[in-house]
């Protein structure tokens, strides 16, 4: 099975090697997340477990889930995941996945969604070139040519526009883990991931390191 966590950004910082050299770091605070549910071939068609992450009041979780992670006998989590693995029968209901699954200069990719920018211009979303910044121009911004006039005398399909930016799900990959404490269920990822702070990510090893 590839090795997967749940978690959330905490923030960047930076660790100093021996030699003195500065290596800018993303802080992912990675479990413990609980094995909820374990799938197997010979009662749901495929292999796979699903696991939870952060805590969720009982007053907000449905009446469905409720009967869920009661019968898992799991403390209710505010998101829940599925990974596919032909492993399941290594894990028990209940058994806490933890950050030490990873180990120091392992490759992951970490998934989560970009912060969401509204409604923005072709120059911000798609970094076009803005128009004649002189007098008289009045065309500084926008959109420019579109298309032909008279042929084809359409604007086609997947055509650079302003629109929605932001907000969408992103995977950086083949990302370098520098540190990892156990004690406080701490990753230390080399380089920026997706989000702001306190956003859930996902954790996986990478699949083309």
């Amino acid at each position: 099975m590839k090795k997967a966590i749940l978690g959330k950004k905490l923030g960047m910082s930076q660790i100093f090697t021996a030699e003195g050299i500065v290596i800018p770091v993303t802080i992912i605070e990675a479990g413990p997340c609980p094995v909820v549910q374990i799938k197997t071939t010979e009662k749901d068609g495929y292999s796979a477990i699903q696991i939870g992450f952060g805590q969720k009041k009982e007053k907000n979780v449905s009446k469905p889930l409720k009967g869920h992670f009661k019968k898992g006998k799991v403390a209710p989590t505010r998101y829940l995941r599925e990974f596919r693995t032909e492993e399941g029968d290594k894990f028990e209901i209940g058994q806490n996945i933890l950050c030490d699954i990873f180990t120091k200069g392992e490759k992951v990719d970490v998934t989560g969604m970009t912060r969401g920018r509204g409604f923005t211009g072709t120059i911000q979303r798609w970094n076009m070139h803005r128009g004649p910044m002189s007098h008289g121009s009045g065309y500084h911004r926008g959109v420019g040519a579109m298309s032909g006039c008279a042929s084809p005398g359409k604007v086609f399909k997947g055509r650079k526009m302003p629109g929605h930016y932001g907000n969408e799900q992103v995977t950086i990959r083949n990302l370098e883990v520098v540190k990892v404490d156990k004690d406080r269920n701490l990753l230390f990822v080399k380089g920026g991931i997706p989000g702001a702070k306190n956003n859930f990510v996902i954790v996986k090893q990478s699949q083309k390191a």
